[in-house]
């Protein structure tokens, strides 16, 4: 198995497009190779096989999608409030809209996860593991609302977010930033 971790990243950041953009029946070595520019036959050198190269772009998904630490510190300066929470879930549509690819690959991916089991298992477990971490970050930093608030927080701006990047159009003239405020402001307590 070949070791260059700058290639390997590259070769997951090409999965992750060719996830995007012809979803998982379209994620083969051969379209990867291709993606990345690289000779055919290189993605077979750094993945076992084609689950391999499912459960690795999905952990470099993640790796994508976690904020800096410290841009994570300057969101926080303001005190905690419904507000600071609004702000925070606008972010989040922002760098879900600067990584399109790879919010679409995710949802691939958890297409992808009700057929193998092993995916699912992994996909479960990484996502679970995100989620208690920002849930703890929510508690830990005296964010409003509750642990059930937050649940259902996290529930109501998944579906926002599917919405935005498979059907935009179903939202009709809803603005985005409209309707992140109104989720927030109807879920989360205080002013």
């Amino acid at each position: 198995m070949a070791r260059n971790p700058e290639r390997r990243v590259a070769l997951t950041d090409a999965a992750i497009e060719v996830l995007a953009q012809e979803g998982a029946r379209g994620l083969t070595f051969r379209a990867v190779d291709i993606r990345a520019g690289v000779p055919v036959g290189t993605a077979s050198n750094y993945f076992s096989s084609r689950d391999d190269l499912f459960m690795q772009t999905g952990a470099r998904i993640h790796s994508r999608m976690t904020p800096d630490p410290a841009q994570v510190e300057q969101a926080m300066l303001p005190a905690p409030s419904r507000a600071l929470v609004a702000e925070l879930m606008h972010w989040l549509v922002r760098r879900m809209t600067d990584d399109r690819a790879g919010y679409l690959a995710l949802l691939e991916l958890r297409l992808e996860a009700t057929r193998r089991p092993e995916l699912r298992t992994q996909l479960t477990r990484t996502v679970r593991t995100a989620f208690e971490e920002s849930a703890a970050f929510h508690r830990d930093r005296h964010l409003p609302g509750d642990h059930t608030a937050f649940l259902v927080l996290y529930l109501a701006m998944t579906g926002v977010l599917l919405e935005h990047f498979t059907l935009p159009e179903m939202l009709g003239d809803t603005g985005l930033e409209r309707l992140v405020d109104a989720v927030v402001e109807r879920i989360i307590p205080g002013g």
